[in-house]
This record gives structure tokens, sequence and C-alpha cells, in this order.
């Protein structure tokens, strides 16, 4: 198969990644220096502005759930969404689990209890702040910035027609330009960045691995150990890539979120059940309440490196991981309204991630509390890889849990590889999804040489680096991706208002107003209206359609039996156009006070013939137009369309392709 390949795309994000990796392998002594200098100056000069990114991005898709905006569909506004909503909330109850939350659910708990940046350590107080931390860095300013992604790509690939890629956000800015410079610059930082999200999420989940095998095995913590551990991993990922085993992966990777659960309802039981169920609810208090002060809290006035180590690098972490997660919620989202994507995308996972954290974390600090005596707490102090599998010793079956852990680690590592260069393949190729199994090969490839060579030239601060350099002008295009939303909806807003009050372009023709009067009172049947439609709605729709393929268009004419019949020109880069008819029922009028009392189902039904557009709008009554008033309808919606799909920014539509049809 020949290349896919976007050649503006393709080879200069190749060339970024490559130099920002080779700067840490050319200089190997001073490499650990280079990177510490390069982490403190981002975070001295721009964390202020980390913070202030993430603050907006969940006011921003709040303000979209909440609004009038709330109520647009992600598609058509008759689309239905491709999944029903159990299986959705279960593909984004899915999406929450990853390798983080098996690295960090007992090592950060325990570490904000034990180090806390402001409480005495291993409180009472500083238990309880370890927990709201913890839910502050994986709770709903996490998936705002994947909801930010997600809803800009799902927005505009399925209301837009325009390809599931980053660049599509810009077009209510941009417009057409998003297919040049400045399109293929915006792809280029959301490859770099999701590569080097991905990368530290490899990183932490070898060094995890690699604790958890010298602890049941005793194979040596090493970084060559931890570099061959990717190889191995990376190269089951590239036998996935290459076999096609979406299937079958798909299938592990269910299997490994119903093992993560279990393990995790293990811990519940055995643990200090009740305690955990009192814990959980109180965190939640706690997160809620000190939900708006945490959000701009940068300790200006009394400087902590804690906030860097920690608040600022998992906020740059999930910004690199945005177009990954987000592109995962895009595609199962097609046919929801905003309000149910954002309100499902921010709250379902969030749940999910709180308990589990409860679960791992509380349990954790009351072992410490309590029978550990201080000695988990200083295990974890010692080596954060091993804090999950130092956890399970305090535990029954600790064998039998810590082997499951490094199985789950494992196939997590797999998977994320696997579906991380999917995404970045798409990214690379303007949103094709029909790409050679090389250009797979080669991210898969690149994902695991970036976490090796990182690893190998700066551990864990050389990931963390990386992740936060890359996510420097993602954070900027994310601003501009909920501004170029905002831009977007308020135009298909005011499309819709028109719609509401559609008239057809052409007034049927009546010899009198007797007769006028007449066509008003006439009250359709069913069968009338069918022989309406296919006396002459088909054969005049018919007509434009053989008229516009004679012209070079590609147009089709849809419909059969008792449906609707449609007429369809698609449109590349922006919503095609529609022209349909379709009988619809409706109660008929009532001129006593009687006939108001019976009730709609016993009420008599009269039918109409009424028109479809692109977005699902049921415009307005045509029964009666002779073919010739509807083939003026139809080119002069057809030409209004072609009026607003080319306006400049300047018109009402500034911002929208989506023109009415």
């Amino acid at each position: 198969m020949t290349s896919k390949i976007r050649p503006p795309v393709f080879f200069p994000a190749s060339a970024i990644i490559a130099a920002l990796v080779l700067v840490g392998v050319l200089f190997p002594r001073d490499a650990e220096r280079l990177f510490g200098a390069a982490q403190a100056f981002v975070l001295d000069t721009f964390g202020w502005f980390y913070l202030l990114t993430v603050g907006i991005l969940l006011f921003s898709v709040l303000f979209f759930a909440l609004s009038r905006f709330g109520r647009l569909k992600l598609g058509p506004d008759d689309a239905e969404p491709d999944y029903p909503y159990a299986s959705w909330l279960a593909m984004l109850f899915a999406a929450g689990m990853g390798i983080g939350l098996m690295f960090y659910a007992v090592a950060e708990p325990v570490l904000h209890y034990s180090v806390p940046p402001e409480a005495e350590p291993r409180t009472l107080e500083a238990a309880r702040q370890a927990m709201e931390f913890t839910f502050f860095h994986w709770g709903l300013h996490a998936w705002a910035i994947y909801a930010v992604v997600g809803l800009s790509l799902a927005y505009f690939s399925f209301r837009y027609n325009l390809p599931l890629t980053i660049r599509s956000g810009f077009y209510p800015l941009i417009r057409e330009r998003i297919d040049g410079p400045v399109g293929h610059a915006v792809d280029v930082f959301a490859i770099c960045g999701t590569v080097f999200g991905i990368a530290t999420s490899l990183g932490l989940g070898v060094l995890q691995m690699n604790a958890g095998l010298n602890h049941l095995l005793g194979v040596p913590n090493t970084v060559w150990v931890q570099i061959l551990l990717i190889a191995v991993v990376m190269g089951a990922a590239t036998v996935s890539v290459v076999s096609g085993l979406d299937t079958g992966v798909r299938r592990l990777s269910e299997g490994n979120l119903v093992v993560a659960i279990v393990l995790m309802l293990f811990v519940l039981v055995v643990g200090p059940t009740t305690f955990i169920f009192k814990a959980f609810v109180q965190n939640i208090g706690a997160y809620l309440d000190d939900l708006l002060p945490r959000t701009f809290t940068l300790y200006a006035y009394e400087p902590r490196a804690w906030i860097s180590d920690w608040t600022l690098f998992y906020w740059a972490w999930w910004i690199s991981w945005s177009p990954f997660v987000g592109m995962f919620i895009a595609r199962i989202s097609r046919g929801r309204t905003v309000r149910e994507f954002v309100l499902g995308v921010l709250f379902v996972p969030s749940t999910f991630t709180f308990f589990w954290m409860t679960v791992f974390g509380n349990s954790a600090i009351s072992l410490d509390l309590g029978p550990a005596a201080g000695a988990l707490a200083r295990e974890v102090q010692e080596n954060l890889p091993v804090a999950l599998f130092q956890f399970f010793e305090y535990l029954p079956l600790s064998g039998i849990t810590s082997t499951l852990a490094v199985i789950l680690v494992g196939i997590f590592f797999v998977t994320s590889a696997d579906s991380g260069s999917l995404v970045v393949d798409a990214l690379a190729s303007g949103g094709r999804d029909d790409t050679p199994v090389w250009q797979r090969i080669y991210w898969c490839v690149v994902q695991g040489t970036v976490a090796a060579l990182l690893l190998l030239a700066g551990g864990l601060v050389g990931l963390q680096t990386m992740t936060l350099i890359a996510a420097l002008p993602f954070a900027v295009i994310l601003l501009l991706l909920a501004f170029g939303l905002l831009r977007g909806m308020q135009a298909d807003v005011a499309r819709a208002m028109e719609h509401r009050q559609a008239q057809p372009a052409v007034l049927v023709r009546g010899a009198s107003w007797q007769a006028r009067l007449g066509a008003i009172l006439h009250e359709p049947n069913k069968r009338d209206v069918r022989r309406f439609i296919d006396s002459t709605a088909r054969p005049a729709l018919s007509d434009v359609r053989d008229e516009l393929v004679r012209r070079g268009l590609d147009a089709r004419l849809d419909g059969e039996g008792d449906g609707p019949v449609v007429l369809t020109v698609p449109a590349e880069s922006a919503r095609d156009f529609v022209y349909g008819v379709e009988p619809v029922a409706q109660p008929a009028m009532v001129f006593s006070a009687a006939d108001t009392r019976t009730s709609l189902d016993g009420r008599r039904m009269i039918w109409a013939a009424r028109t479809i557009f692109s977005d699902g709008s049921r415009g307005y009554d045509v029964t009666g137009f002779t073919k010739a008033d509807l083939l003026s309808d139809v080119l002069a919606q057809f030409e209004r369309y072609q009026i607003l799909t080319q306006a400049e920014s300047t018109q009402l539509y500034t911002g929208s392709p989506a023109a009415r049809a």
C-alpha cells in the first residue's frame, strides 16, 4: 500500500522529536543537569500559564454544557447516538483506566501524606489533604482538558464533515487556511505532545513492571532491564499492529479492565471497608469545597517546589495525553448532545478514579497509621515504583495480587502503545484511518525508542521534562480550540433560530383566494402525501440529481417505500447539502371545546410532506407544490447553501461552514 502521510506534518514532527531526544543522548553526562535546568525554566516561567489554562478549560466546558449550546448535537440535529447510553458510559468508564492509576494509586496519596505541602507530615490532617490533592490531580481538571479536545474533534468532524484531526477545530478561526502552514503546525505540536505524553506513561509502566519483577523474582532493578522490557512490550504492540489483532487486543483490554476492578474490589473487601466508604464521601466533600481555590493556587507568596513536582507536571501530562484520549471519546460520541458529552466525560471517569484512589490510597494510609507504623511511607519515599507491591505485602495473597498487578501494567503498556500509534498515525496523515501498516509500525517504534532513550539519558526527570516542553505550545492550541468551539456554536445557534422560522423559498401559486382557502382547510391523509411524494417530489429531486451528476458533481437520491426521499450532495470541507421530503403526521386542528377533551391518541391525524435539511430541521410543508414549484425551492435552497458555505468570517455565519441547506 502506498504512503498516506502528510509530508508537512510527518517530517517536521519526526525531526522535532528526534532533536529533543538527541539532546539527552548526545550529552549523557550532562543530561540530568540539562533536563533539570530545562524543567525548572519551564515551570518557573510558564507555571502560571499551565495553571490558568487548565482553569479556563474547566470553566469553558462547563459553560458549553450548561448554556444554550448544551442542546447542540455532535452531528446533524437529528443524529442518533451510535452507542446506547449504558454502553457509552461504560466506554467512558474504561477510558479512565491506565498505567497512571496503577503507578500512582498508592504512591501519590502516601507521598502527600508523608511529605505534605501544607500540613504536618504523617498526621490526620496530612492524610485528609493527601486525598484532596490526589482527587484534585486526577479529577475534573484532567477530564476537562480531554473534553475540550474530544468535543472539538467530534463537533467539527460530525457536524462540519471535517477530518478527525486537531486542525479542524481551527476552522471557525482561519477557515480554509487549516490546510496550510498553520494547520500543519497545529498537528505537528499535537503529535509531539502525544508522543512524549505516551512515552512518559510507558516509562512509568516499565519502572513499575521492573519494580514488581524485582519484588517477586529478584530481577535486577536497572535501566538496562527497563529498556529490555520496553523492547519486549513494544515488540508485542508491533505484532498487534502488523497482524491486525484489533479484536484480540480489544478483548484483552476489556479483560484487563475487569481484572483491575476485581483487584480493586479485593482491596475494598479485605481492607478497612467501612472506613473506605466513609473516606470516599468525605474526600468528595473536601475536594468540592476547595475546588476553586486549588484551581488557581500557585503558592506565589510562599514558593514551594511541590507545586512544580506535582500539579504543574500533571497538567502538562494531561495536556500531552489529550489528543490520544480526546480522539477516543470523540469517536464514540457521535449523536450525543454537547451537554451529555461534557457531563458524561467530566463525571463518569472522574467518579471511578476517585473511588479507585480512595480504595488504594486510604487503605495504604490506614495501614501506615496502624500495622505498618510508618514503614510503608518510608518504603514509598525510597522507591516510588515499588509502592503498590509493598502495599500488597500488608494484605492477604500478596504474591497473587502482585503478579496480577505486573500483568495488568504489561497489558496496559501494550494497548497504550498500540492505540497511541494509531492516534499519532491518524494525526500525521490528515485524519485517515486506512494508512499502510508500516506507518503504524513507525510510530510504534518511535514511542518505544523515545521512552527508552529518555529513561537511559535522564530517567523519570527526562520523561517529565520532555512532557512539560511538548505540552507548552499545545496549551495555547487548547485555548484556541475552546475559542473556536464558541465561535462555531454561536454560528450554529444563529442558523438554528433561522430554521425555526423557515419558510419555503417560493410561494405556491393558486388560481384564487377561494382555492387557497380550500388548500389551507384541506386535511391530507397518508395516502395523499405518499402520492405527492411519489408523483411530484421524487421526480423533481431525481431531475436535480441527474443534472448535478451531468455537471460533474457527486449527488445521490435515497429513499424507498413509505419513508422520505432525500437528495444529498456530499461536501468535503462542509456539511453535505441535503434536501428531502418526508411524510409526517400531526393531530388535526380543533374548533370546539369538546374536541379539546379528546386525548392525542384519539384525535384525528392529518398528514403533510415536510422538508428535511442536513442539520435535521423539519422546515416547512410543501404539500400541494407543483413540480416546478418544488424545483424552484430546491434550487433556491442550494443557492443559499452555496453562499453561506463560502461566506467570509465577516458574515453572520462566521466560522461555520454548516450553512442552512
